[in-house]
């Protein structure tokens, strides 16, 4: 039972460091332009879409950052579509990532926790009340997305919980992002649509939210 735990932790360590291994060196960022992705998936017709929310799916599990895509999906798809099919993609993608840590690091992680009584009682307080830290650490963005995505796996939390209040306190900086960018090819053209305004309210209202933290906090 031990030997299986050492041996999925060793798994999730190397699947880590090839995945930072291939963002360092393969550039995946290149190939996430807005202008780049939007000819692609505009390529594929009718399943353009399903290729969106595939690619936001896979995404995340590289920690590769997803705001270009975000950006794509506002261009493609406009502030309605573009928000439902970047939502259902990031949540999939933070799913991914988070089954993956849970089901090759999750039992190692346990084993830890029954020598060190305070981490285990941290634990189960993260299982207990997991949702409230996942709805604060998605509406206030001072923690890594991707990197949150593998640490929810490793805690107590329950999946459906995770899911759940990822999904809808992620979209507030969805829609602010989606929106905004969804003005961009009116711009080209010289028009100045409303969703840029609202787009840059939102903008500035997700990323005051931090700073009203530390000062509430304070």
């Amino acid at each position: 039972m031990k030997n299986r735990s050492l041996i999925k932790g060793a798994v999730l360590v190397l699947l880590l460091i090839s995945v930072i291994l291939l963002q360092r060196y393969a550039h995946f960022e290149k190939y996430l332009d807005p202008e780049i992705l939007k000819n692609w998936i505009s390529g594929f017709g009718f399943w353009g879409p399903v290729i969106y929310i595939l690619l936001y799916s896979i995404i995340p599990s590289l920690l590769v950052p997803g705001l270009p895509i975000t950006i794509a999906g506002g261009i493609l798809f406009g502030p309605i579509y573009g928000t439902i099919y970047t939502a259902v993609g990031a949540t999939i993608g933070a799913a991914v990532s988070f089954l993956i840590a849970r089901y090759l690091a999750r039992e190692l992680i346990a084993n830890l926790l029954k020598k060190h009584k305070k981490l285990d009682v941290l634990d189960k307080e993260v299982e207990k009340q997991g949702w409230k830290i996942v709805a604060f650490t998605r509406l206030i963005p001072l923690f890594p997305y991707n990197v949150l995505n593998y640490a929810f796996g490793l805690t107590g939390i329950r999946f459906s919980h995770y899911i759940l209040a990822s999904f809808i306190f992620m979209l507030p900086a969805i829609v602010a992002f989606v929106v905004f960018s969804s003005s961009f090819l009116d711009l080209l053209t010289g028009k100045v649509s409303k969703e840029l305004f609202i787009g840059i309210i939102l903008i500035v209202i997700i990323s005051l939210l931090p700073i009203v933290y530390k000062k509430i906090w304070r």
